[in-house]
């Protein structure tokens, strides 16, 4: 299996549950590539080249290359460009040889993964070149497909942003119906505060909400579906005290007025949720 160490991710688990559902394992007649298998002699080779067929952020390869081993680990395999690279249409980004059916059964989940995880970091890469500003940091959010998230987070950092918390356990975040039973925002951030966590994200979408949170011991304000001149304001009354960040509705047509209001932090959903797939392509020859 190749090696790809990622906190929290089972990459060999991936592999087997993304083929194994490909290939129908468990099911009625199930557990086969009826078509390579039928159409292909089990002696077949083949090489391959895996390519961008627009310019991209690349995220991705040494899983692809995971689920072409995982059939045949004898198979040849060069990756040709590093993770995070940006690449012109037509770059050649791996290169295959080995059995034409392991190919052929693992060619759509191999393509899938790479497509998915650099279509998000070629998106974040776009924000962040948009945003240009060095002392804003493009946060993603959870908002990411289950059973992914490790995956798109990865990507994410490919593309150049960090990421927000990675769940539901590594930080708090009270946002409006937290405050909701609580009764308000002070409430809700003492509650937090007198469990014991320590990072403590309290979304507040008015001025009038940030010297409650803070004096009620918030780590950080997400600054919710402000304006860039409320941004501005709400980031004078902080002055420092905690890191701030600006969330909600941010597209590329807002992402720089927003960044430039002295914001720590942007995050933006859509950098997972809504990235196309990058076109990448892989052609095969006989061998």
């Amino acid at each position: 299996m190749t090696d790809f160490p990622l906190t929290g991710f089972d990459l060999a688990h991936f592999v087997r549950g993304t083929l194994a559902e490909d290939l129908g394992e468990g099911l009625a007649d199930g557990g086969r590539d009826v078509t390579a298998e039928s159409v292909i002699p089990s002696d077949a080779r083949f090489s391959g080249v895996m390519d961008s067929r627009d310019p991209i952020t690349v995220a991705g390869l040494p899983i692809a290359a995971a689920f072409f081993r995982h059939l045949d680990p004898d198979m040849a395999i060069t990756i040709l460009v590093e993770e995070g690279a940006q690449v012109s249409a037509g770059t050649d980004l791996m290169h295959l040889s080995g059995n034409a059916r392991a190919m052929l059964t693992a060619e759509r989940s191999a393509l899938n993964t790479v497509q998915h995880l650099s279509g998000i970091a070629t998106m974040v890469h776009e924000y962040v070149r948009t945003m240009d500003n060095p002392d804003c940091t493009l946060l993603d959010t959870r908002k990411t497909i289950p059973g992914l998230r490790h995956l798109e987070k990865y990507a994410v950092r490919q593309g150049g942003a960090d990421n927000h918390r990675m769940g539901l356990w590594d930080a708090a975040m009270i946002k409006d119906n937290h405050i909701l039973v609580a009764g308000n925002v002070g409430e809700a951030v003492r509650r937090a505060r007198d469990a014991g966590v320590e990072q403590i994200i309290c979304e507040v979408d008015r001025i009038d909400q940030i010297e409650p949170a803070l004096a009620a011991g918030a780590t950080r304000l997400l600054l919710d579906n402000m304006s860039p001149e409320i941004l501005r304001e709400a980031v004078a009354l902080v002055a420092g005290r905690v890191k701030t960040e600006a969330s909600g509705g941010i597209t590329l047509h807002t992402i720089k007025a927003k960044a430039a209001t002295g914001v720590d932090f942007v995050s933006v959903g859509r950098l997972t949720q809504s990235a196309p797939a990058a076109d990448i392509g892989l052609d095969f020859t006989p061998l």
